[in-house]
């Protein structure tokens, strides 16, 4: 089982910049896609974005394209998600997330496709 540690959130104004990073342990973190989720109060966790294991794929949500890009480093065992532009309704909790059953190496886009999780980093966007 992957542990994951996610770090980087922070209060920023609106149009700023910042880049979470999520750390791995575990091996197989260089063979299994990693998404980003968030979740803002009295919503439902919603998908930000994945990249698949060799970094060769992306896919990023509707309301974030353009705006956030997600890499990775399989060699320090760490995932980003650079955010620019900020605006307020980007304000959540931001969770990563990896893929550990069936098709793990590839992106998905649902929460039920990740077995592993971090305990988030919170976000906070000021207009």
């Amino acid at each position: 089982q992957e542990e994951l540690v996610e770090s980087g959130g922070g209060l920023v104004q609106a149009g700023d910049s910042l880049q979470p990073h999520c750390v791995a342990s575990g091996r197989r973190f260089i063979t299994a896609a990693m998404g980003w989720f968030r979740q803002a109060p009295g919503k439902e966790r919603e998908f930000v974005g994945c990249i698949n294991w060799n970094g060769g794929t992306t896919v990023l949500s509707d309301s974030v394209k353009g705006r956030f890009t997600i890499s990775r480093d399989n060699a320090k065992n760490t995932a980003y998600l650079q955010m620019n532009s900020l605006k307020p309704e980007d304000a959540a909790v931001y969770y990563c997330a990896a893929r550990t059953s069936t098709n793990y190496f590839n992106v998905a886009t649902k929460p039920e496709d990740f077995g592993s999780w971090g305990h988030g980093t919170q976000v906070t966007v000021s207009s």
